[in-house]
């Protein structure tokens, strides 16, 4: 490059969009989700073509190279680059126009690809295209790479489905591409007519063959498509600013046969034989990418057949007669109409894509060689060859993905941190291009050359046509501005590898990370960069994951964002102040610590465990956030004001608005928050002293005394006992003071938690060698005694044992009182599925234990928001509230007040009851431990009494 010292000047001088060279902003951009890193100059959010056009004549000028970026999850290293990212999700993001009569839309290269299928299906229509990161992946980078997707068997490839594109070239000219040579940059007609034989013969024909320059779409013959060759080019020939798609009609109906095969081979020796019927769908995957049963049929390795109707017998019959169609050559198999259902299937076989990352045993498996494509009819012979070269070279693989397209995804367990495994690395790439091309396929099949296999193009189109596309991309881009090192005169697909700056020994931790080997890099090397954290809405399935993402919609503040700044700081070449590090202290600020990335990302990457980890090490030896002391000491306060009988005291003092104001703002308390109220007495004091004459002499539990619920919410332990008294069980509740150290942990005051950890583990132990249950009403205890006590507690077979034994309150009741029946109470439910819960505890005994009531009706997902002290930390009300407002608030509204016979507002967690009284006007959550109290009718005024 040349000097680059007014490159950050000239460009806020020249554009309208955001110019963003920061630490942050560079970290953020090192990775996409394949092997690569690249550290860029800076990033600009262009707010127009204008601004397009301005950026590339200053990096002209500078010689600045530079990269266009969508969503990031391109997995061959194009969406990375040393110079200029230009980020198209923040601004160009637009759908410009749709017009259902011609079933075309015009749209910005930052529209995500799900929220174009959203607008289209308002008239009976889609985007055929669907890549497995289809809520988050950009129109802009589905054409630059001609992504295609699990339809592509019906709807082909994004270059089928592109009407016209306007782009600007690296030479700085503004062009409008279609069909015809008009808009072709000055010399492409004459560099490409001459070579037509070359065109007609250097191409292998297959439905997948995305590898290269699409250049055979410029013959005469296939029309001079311009914008179909454009498609594909990743980024190095133009940038894209605005595209004209074509939209086809969606069934009414879909129905999915899922087809049993006894191994993977059957399978794809079957797949081509189904296209006849013409299906939506051809895809494949293997057992050894099922965790669990997952509602699969029986076999080995399974086909997902997806058919479409005008009505939904229709889409079944077509399903059902596929499923007839093979039966002779199929394990099993199932039909599924029901959306819900098929939504569930899909989502394990687009969860590939991460699942695929582990292998069964835990070890690490990485893209590189992870789509390539063979002719349909050649994938079984393919794949027992594949499997072979894998054998040969002491690899391990599963592959998966769109079989009816003959295209393979897998990750493979290279090891990509020695030299030893990199040259493996490099021996096998080089040894399966040779396979796939003896196969008649393409080196890619759906995710581009990129980095991965740019330099083996030779292999798969001889010299000449290799020379020709670095002529091509002379007259588009004659600087070589645009993305250098991709597709033509690649870089070494074995350099630049976004390990090699890591640490090779374990840091020094507090947490143990059994899933990782101790190893805190290893566990920030989880992210690979799939984004399934970057989507607008939880999702189907109560999901989670990342609430901070989908208020503020930054990077930063996604989980991909955090654990990206996670690995600069351990690279130490951008984030250079290691855990003292601000830019990784504030883009953690905004993790709520939900855990929903630990259940909901497909890598179980659990950013909660890394965000205290990293509190602990960034203010070790430091005075800490007020917060930290008044919210992370929350038990130890609470118990002295419980010893001191100060409850009264406290309260009224917290209604007088000068004083409240006071300890808010000492507290580090955010100032719009109430403080709540404290129990007059506490729910251990009420255990003592209650007539035991009405105690069950049946089988013990164990009730924990969490201090939410002790000193906050004693009506629920009081009626956790009356319904598990008369499910005909013995509460016992135990000695002194426990906690599971939940604050100290949120707080990353981790060497407290451990002190913490180990006197309760002491005090537990007679109650352990009981073998009485364990029952947790407040799930963020639960989930905590779950994971970090075990984590924290190194080898300490008392945290295990422990741990072993909790269960939440529905599942005390279902193990140990499987003949008892709950009160009818006949009432639908609303409310919202606790996170910690859904992320670690699962709530299929909560479902069972409702219905068996009568409750009926399911509860939202996502996050209320509060989730401990987050929502309370001054600075973070906003964000709180707007995480509320995303699922919790809308689904009990109209519940307030709640009628007679009218919904029941379900809460479990502290955090979430407080929340709604905080915010949900008027709305009253509560545990259903208390609802079933109620429910008994006898002592129902003492079980739900006020505090």
């Amino acid at each position: 490059m040349s000097d680059l010292g007014g490159v950050e000047a000239e460009l806020r001088a020249a554009v309208r969009g955001e110019v963003d060279f920061s630490v942050t902003a560079r970290a953020l951009n090192t990775m996409d989700a394949s092997n690569y890193r690249r550290v860029p100059l800076g990033v600009l959010a262009p707010r127009d073509a204008d601004d397009v056009a301005a950026a590339l004549a200053v990096c002209r000028a500078r010689g600045v190279p530079v990269v266009a970026r969508g969503a990031g999850t391109s997995i061959a290293g194009q969406a990375t680059g040393t110079g200029l990212v230009l980020d198209f999700t923040r601004h160009m993001n637009r759908i410009v126009s749709l017009d259902a009569e011609s079933r075309t839309a015009v749209v910005q290269p930052g529209v995500i690809c799900d929220d174009l299928r959203g607008a289209a299906a308002a008239h009976g229509l889609t985007f055929g295209p669907d890549p497995s990161t289809h809520n988050r992946c950009t129109l802009g980078g589905m054409i630059g790479n001609n992504s295609c997707g699990s339809h592509s068997v019906a709807w082909g490839t994004t270059a089928d489905n592109v009407a016209s594109l306007s782009v600007v070239s690296g030479a700085g000219a503004r062009l409008a591409l279609a069909q015809g040579w008009q808009g072709a940059p000055d010399g492409l007609r004459a560099l490409l007519e001459p070579e037509s034989e070359l065109l007609r013969t250097g191409f292998p024909e297959l439905p997948r063959r995305i590898s290269g320059y699409a250049l055979d779409a410029t013959l005469p013959e296939r029309g001079v498509d311009l914008a179909r060759s454009f498609c594909g080019s990743e980024g190095t020939l133009g940038v894209l600013t605005e595209a004209v798609v074509r939209l086809v009609e969606s069934p009414r109906a879909r129905a999915l046969a899922v087809l049993g095969y006894a191994d993977e081979s059957a399978a794809a020796e079957a797949a081509a034989g189904l296209l006849p019927h013409g299906p939506l769908t051809v895809e494949g995957m293997a057992a050894d990418l099922v965790r669990g049963s997952a509602g699969l049929p029986k076999g080995g390795a399974w086909l997902f057949v997806e058919t479409g109707g005008a009505s939904e017998g229709q889409a079944r019959a077509r399903a059902q007669a596929i499923a007839r169609a093979v039966s002779g050559d199929t394990v099993d198999s199932v039909v599924v109409t029901d959306p819900a259902g098929q939504r569930a299937l899909w989502r394990v076989r687009e969860d590939a894509s991460g699942t695929a990352t582990r292998m069964p045993d835990g070890s690490e498996a990485w893209p590189g060689w992870e789509d390539c494509a063979v002719p349909p009819a050649r994938l079984g012979a393919y794949l027992r060859d594949f499997r072979g070269l894998l054998a040969e070279h002491g690899l391990r693989g599963t592959p998966y993905g769109h079989f009816g397209d003959g295209c393979i995804h897998v990750r493979i367990d290279f090891d990509l941190l020695s030299e030893v495994g990199v040259r493996r690395f490099r021996r096998f790439s080089e040894e399966l291009a040779q396979l796939v091309v003896a196969h008649g396929g393409s080196l890619s099949g759906e995710h581009g050359d990129g980095q991965a296999r740019a330099e083996l193009l030779p292999k798969m189109y001889g010299a000449d046509l290799v020379r020709l596309f670095e002529r091509v991309k002379g007259v588009w881009d004659p600087a070589d501005l645009l993305n250098p090192g991709m597709l033509v005169r690649p870089a070494p697909l074995d350099t630049n590898l976004r390990f090699a700056p890591l640490p090779r020994k374990p840091v020094d931790v507090a947490f143990g990370y059994p899933h990782d080997g101790g190893d805190f890099s290893a566990a920030v090397r989880r992210c690979v960069g799939v984004a399934k954290c970057r989507t607008a809405s939880a999702g189907a399935g109560g999901g989670v994951m990342c609430p901070s993402f989908r208020v503020t919609g930054e990077e930063e503040h996604s989980t991909r964002g955090r654990a990206r700044l996670l690995h600069e700081m351990l690279a130490g070449e951008v984030v250079t102040d290691g855990w003292r590090s601000e830019e990784v202290r504030d883009a953690l600020d905004l993790c709520l610590s939900c855990k929903g990335c630990r259940s909901d990302c497909p890598v179980g990457v659990d950013m909660a465990t890394y965000k205290a980890e990293f509190l602990h090490h960034h203010y070790e030896g430091r005075r800490r956030p007020a917060a930290h002391y008044a919210m992370g000491w929350l038990p130890l306060w609470l118990r002295l004001v419980s010893r001191t009988r100060m409850a009264g005291v406290a309260n009224a003092l917290a209604r007088v608005a000068v004083l409240a104001a006071s300890a808010k703002r000492l507290g580090g308390i955010a100032p719009e928050r109430e403080i709540p109220r404290l129990a007059g007495e506490t729910f251990r004091r009420w255990f003592r002293g209650r007539d035991v004459s009405r105690a069950s002499g049946g089988p013990a539990v164990v009730l924990w005394p969490d201090t939410f619920t002790d000193h906050l919410s004693p009506a629920v332990g009081r009626a956790a006992v009356r319904v598990l008294e008369d499910a005909g069980l013995r509460v016992v509740v135990p000695p002194g003071d426990v906690c599971c150290g939940l604050t100290y942990v949120s707080t990353g005051q981790l060497d407290r938690a451990r002190a913490v950890m180990r006197r309760t583990l002491e005090r537990m132990g007679p109650l352990l060698d009981s073998g009485a249950p364990l029952v947790v009403l407040e799930p963020s205890c639960a989930a905590a005694l779950k994971t970090d006590l075990v984590e924290l507690s190194g080898d300490d077979e008392r945290a295990r044992e422990l741990a072993g034994r909790v269960r939440t309150f529905a599942q005390a009741l279902e193990e140990l009182a499987p003949e008892w029946s709950p009160p009818r109470i006949g009432r639908p439910v609303v409310g919202q599925t606790h996170c910690h819960q859904h992320a670690v505890l699962g709530d299929a005994a909560e479902r069972r234990l409702r219905e068996k009531a009568g409750l009926e009706g399911g509860l939202s997902g996502g996050c209320c928001g509060l989730a401990g002290n987050f929502g309370f930390e001054a600075g973070h009300y906003e964000v709180s509230a707007a995480c509320a407002e995303e699922q919790l608030l809308p689904a009990v509204r109209g519940a307030v007040p709640e009628p007679e016979g009218g919904p029941v507002v379900l809460a479990d967690g502290f955090s979430c009851r407080t929340q709604l009284e905080q915010l949900g006007e008027g709305a009253r959550g509560r545990h259903l431990a208390e609802v079933l109290a109620e429910g008994l009718g006898k002592g129902s005024a003492e079980s739900s009494g006020e505090l």
